[in-house]
Protein backbone atom coordinates (compact mmCIF):
# COMPACT_ATOMS: atom_id res chain seq x y z
CA UNK A 1 0.00 0.00 0.00
CA UNK A 2 1.43 3.34 -1.03
CA UNK A 3 0.76 6.34 1.13
CA UNK A 4 -0.26 9.48 -0.73
CA UNK A 5 1.47 12.80 -0.42
CA UNK A 6 -0.71 15.82 0.33
CA UNK A 7 -1.50 18.24 -2.47
CA UNK A 8 1.07 21.08 -2.17
CA UNK A 9 -1.44 23.56 -3.61
CA UNK A 10 -3.57 23.02 -0.50
CA UNK A 11 -0.84 22.58 2.10
CA UNK A 12 0.77 25.89 1.10
CA UNK A 13 -2.52 27.78 0.81
CA UNK A 14 -3.63 30.49 3.19
CA UNK A 15 -6.61 28.36 4.20
CA UNK A 16 -4.43 25.42 5.25
CA UNK A 17 -2.11 27.73 7.17
CA UNK A 18 -5.06 29.37 8.93
CA UNK A 19 -6.48 25.94 9.81
CA UNK A 20 -3.12 24.87 11.22
CA UNK A 21 -2.82 28.04 13.32
CA UNK A 22 -6.36 27.48 14.65
CA UNK A 23 -5.56 23.86 15.53
CA UNK A 24 -2.39 25.02 17.33
CA UNK A 25 -4.33 27.66 19.28
CA UNK A 26 -7.06 25.25 20.38
CA UNK A 27 -4.47 22.66 21.45
CA UNK A 28 -2.47 25.33 23.27
CA UNK A 29 -5.55 26.61 25.11
CA UNK A 30 -6.57 23.09 26.13
CA UNK A 31 -3.04 22.32 27.34
CA UNK A 32 -3.07 25.63 29.21
CA UNK A 33 -6.33 24.63 30.91
CA UNK A 34 -4.75 21.36 32.07
CA UNK A 35 -1.74 23.21 33.47
CA UNK A 36 -3.98 25.82 35.12
CA UNK A 37 -6.00 23.10 36.84
CA UNK A 38 -2.79 21.40 37.99
CA UNK A 39 -1.24 24.63 39.29
CA UNK A 40 -4.42 25.76 41.08
CA UNK A 41 -4.80 22.33 42.64
CA UNK A 42 -1.16 22.31 43.78
CA UNK A 43 -1.09 25.88 45.11
CA UNK A 44 -4.39 25.73 46.98
CA UNK A 45 -4.22 22.08 48.01
CA UNK A 46 -7.66 21.30 46.63
CA UNK A 47 -6.93 17.58 46.25
CA UNK A 48 -8.81 17.40 42.95
CA UNK A 49 -7.43 13.92 42.41
CA UNK A 50 -10.36 12.64 44.43
CA UNK A 51 -12.49 13.34 41.34
CA UNK A 52 -10.51 10.82 39.33
CA UNK A 53 -11.96 7.67 37.86
CA UNK A 54 -12.71 4.74 40.18
CA UNK A 55 -13.50 1.63 38.11
CA UNK A 56 -16.70 -0.19 39.00
CA UNK A 57 -17.79 2.47 41.50
CA UNK A 58 -20.88 4.56 40.96
CA UNK A 59 -19.16 7.48 42.68
CA UNK A 60 -16.19 6.97 40.37
CA UNK A 61 -18.25 7.62 37.24
CA UNK A 62 -17.55 11.35 37.56
CA UNK A 63 -13.99 10.47 36.59
CA UNK A 64 -15.15 9.52 33.09
CA UNK A 65 -15.42 13.27 32.50
CA UNK A 66 -12.86 14.68 34.95
CA UNK A 67 -9.95 12.22 34.89
CA UNK A 68 -8.26 13.58 31.71
CA UNK A 69 -8.10 17.02 33.36
CA UNK A 70 -6.32 15.79 36.50
CA UNK A 71 -2.69 14.78 37.00
CA UNK A 72 -0.88 13.24 39.95
CA UNK A 73 2.30 15.34 39.96
CA UNK A 74 4.59 17.53 37.90
CA UNK A 75 6.24 14.59 36.12
CA UNK A 76 2.84 13.17 35.19
CA UNK A 77 1.52 16.36 33.58
CA UNK A 78 4.88 17.06 31.97
CA UNK A 79 4.95 13.64 30.30
CA UNK A 80 1.39 14.15 28.97
CA UNK A 81 1.80 17.72 27.73
CA UNK A 82 3.77 17.34 24.49
CA UNK A 83 2.05 14.16 23.23
CA UNK A 84 -1.36 15.64 23.97
CA UNK A 85 -0.49 18.94 22.31
CA UNK A 86 0.80 17.23 19.15
CA UNK A 87 -1.95 14.61 18.89
CA UNK A 88 -4.69 17.18 19.50
CA UNK A 89 -3.17 19.57 16.95
CA UNK A 90 -2.86 16.76 14.41
CA UNK A 91 -6.46 15.64 14.92
CA UNK A 92 -7.84 19.17 14.67
CA UNK A 93 -5.73 20.10 11.64
CA UNK A 94 -5.83 16.89 9.61
CA UNK A 95 -9.48 15.98 10.33
CA UNK A 96 -11.29 19.16 11.45
CA UNK A 97 -14.80 17.94 10.60
CA UNK A 98 -14.34 14.57 12.25
CA UNK A 99 -12.58 16.07 15.29
CA UNK A 100 -15.83 17.61 16.51
CA UNK A 101 -17.27 14.11 16.99
CA UNK A 102 -14.09 12.13 17.58
CA UNK A 103 -12.58 14.07 20.51
CA UNK A 104 -15.66 13.83 22.79
CA UNK A 105 -16.18 10.20 21.77
CA UNK A 106 -12.58 9.30 22.64
CA UNK A 107 -12.76 11.31 25.88
CA UNK A 108 -15.90 9.55 27.11
CA UNK A 109 -15.14 6.20 25.47
CA UNK A 110 -11.71 5.84 27.04
CA UNK A 111 -13.17 6.83 30.42
CA UNK A 112 -16.01 4.32 30.19
CA UNK A 113 -13.60 1.59 29.08
CA UNK A 114 -11.29 2.34 32.01
CA UNK A 115 -14.31 2.36 34.36
CA UNK A 116 -15.41 -1.03 33.05
CA UNK A 117 -12.07 -2.86 32.95
CA UNK A 118 -9.61 -0.75 34.95
CA UNK A 119 -7.84 -2.09 37.99
CA UNK A 120 -9.51 -1.11 41.28
CA UNK A 121 -7.64 2.09 42.10
CA UNK A 122 -7.86 5.80 41.36
CA UNK A 123 -7.14 6.70 37.72
CA UNK A 124 -6.44 10.13 36.26
CA UNK A 125 -4.47 11.75 33.47
CA UNK A 126 -4.86 12.29 29.75
CA UNK A 127 -3.21 9.04 28.60
CA UNK A 128 -6.46 7.48 27.39
CA UNK A 129 -7.24 10.60 25.39
CA UNK A 130 -3.72 10.70 23.92
CA UNK A 131 -3.70 7.05 22.88
CA UNK A 132 -7.21 7.39 21.45
CA UNK A 133 -6.27 10.44 19.39
CA UNK A 134 -3.11 8.74 18.14
CA UNK A 135 -5.05 5.62 17.18
CA UNK A 136 -7.62 7.76 15.35
CA UNK A 137 -5.00 9.75 13.43
CA UNK A 138 -3.03 6.59 12.61
CA UNK A 139 -6.03 4.54 11.44
CA UNK A 140 -7.45 7.49 9.51
CA UNK A 141 -4.08 7.90 7.84
CA UNK A 142 -4.00 4.23 6.87
CA UNK A 143 -7.60 4.24 5.61
CA UNK A 144 -7.18 7.50 3.71
CA UNK A 145 -3.59 6.67 2.72
CA UNK A 146 -2.34 9.94 4.18
CA UNK A 147 1.40 9.98 4.89
CA UNK A 148 1.14 12.98 7.25
CA UNK A 149 -1.29 11.22 9.59
CA UNK A 150 0.70 8.01 9.76
CA UNK A 151 3.97 9.91 10.28
CA UNK A 152 2.64 12.12 13.07
CA UNK A 153 1.07 9.25 14.98
CA UNK A 154 4.15 7.04 14.69
CA UNK A 155 6.40 9.89 15.85
CA UNK A 156 4.22 10.81 18.83
CA UNK A 157 3.62 7.16 19.69
CA UNK A 158 7.36 6.54 19.67
CA UNK A 159 8.14 9.61 21.77
CA UNK A 160 5.28 9.08 24.21
CA UNK A 161 5.78 5.34 24.48
CA UNK A 162 9.41 5.82 25.44
CA UNK A 163 8.61 8.17 28.36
Amino acid sequence: MALGKPDPRYTHSRRAQANFRLALKVALVFTGVLWSIFIIDTVFGLRLGRFGLRPGSTMGLIGVFTAPLLHANFQHILSNTLPLFISLTATLYLYPNAAIRVIPTIWVGSGVLAWLIGRPSLHYGASGLIYGLLAFVFMSGILRRDMRSVSVSLLVGFLYGSM
